[in-house]
């Protein structure tokens, strides 16, 4: 099923993702945890993509796998570091997989700044994917600004193009304050940007994610979230258990204020997974 169908229903919806190993020896095990989170029946599951080799060659194998368990698959396709050969490649065995949702990406940058000459930005793969075949395809959006844009103006214009280029949903970069995606969902609707917005949402379960999150993102932390790790960083059950109370919390006001796509950063873990989507079994019936 197209995801933009799911969407246009107007329900609120519940979704995660998942990624696949980086070498064959944790394979079974990552496909252990995605086969737990996939029988909680989610409306998709989206399944990350790892740029010149490594993950990127289970990424196929994995969305097949959420798909045989009767689950909608969002198979995610980078293509900074791919040449126009290597897209048009996976895109035909996603086509043969019958897995019909691609989350174009441009991808992170690879140290050293070596990339491929092919694709430059998301625009252009959504174009390339659009040519190839009947995919419903999502692109990614930034409340925040993407960290490399000069200024939230800009990076809505990026926005504008992928959108102009034919993705037909946007799932945005993960936050902590929800008024940031409200004035962030005012300010694309009056620059004309209309396709479906899915809120992500990070459960932080240990302290170690803020560390990575704050480095990779400069995301802003609200005192409130703040207090949660300083009071209960170090006790890994309790932040945990506070981690997923804020995530769900999160959530309901999302819902509550009308941003019904919810989709869930689970990071592979199933018990994850199964307490949020529990904490919203009466809102999302």
């Amino acid at each position: 099923m197209k995801i933009r169908e799911i969407l246009s229903k107007g329900e609120p919806t519940l979704s995660f993702e998942v990624f696949p190993p980086k070498t064959e020896d944790k394979y079974e095990s990552v496909e252990h945890a995605v086969l737990e989170i996939a029988r909680l029946k989610p409306a998709f599951m989206s399944v990350t993509y790892g740029a010149g080799g490594g993950t990127s060659r289970y990424t196929v194998d994995i969305a097949a796998t959420v798909q045989a368990q009767g689950v909608t698959p969002l198979a995610h396709l980078t293509c900074v570091s791919s040449t126009r050969e290597k897209v048009v490649s996976v895109l035909e065995e996603l086509k043969a997989r019958g897995i019909e949702n691609v989350l174009a990406l441009r991808g992170d940058i690879p140290v050293g700044g070596q990339v491929e000459k092919d694709f430059h930005y998301a625009s252009e793969l959504i174009r390339e994917i659009r040519k190839i075949g009947d995919f419903c395809i999502g692109a990614a959006c930034y409340p925040e600004g993407h960290v490399e844009s000069v200024d939230k103006a800009q990076d809505i214009q990026h926005l504008k193009e992928k959108v102009e280029a034919g993705c037909d949903f946007v799932t945005t970069q993960m936050f902590f304050d929800n008024n940031i995606l409200y004035n962030y969902l005012y300010r694309v609707r009056e620059a004309g940007v209309t396709v479906p917005v899915i809120a992500g949402i990070m459960p932080v379960t240990n302290k170690a994610q803020i560390k990575r999150i704050c480095s990779m993102s400069g995301t802003y932390l609200p005192a409130r979230f703040k207090a949660i790790v300083d009071r209960f960083g170090d006790n890994p059950a309790a932040m945990k258990q506070a981690g997923i109370a804020y995530a769900a919390e999160q959530i309901i006001d999302l819902i509550a204020n009308g941003v019904n796509g919810i989709h869930i950063y689970s990071m592979n873990k199933p018990d994850v997974a199964a307490r949020i989507q529990e904490s919203l079994s009466e809102i999302l019936c």
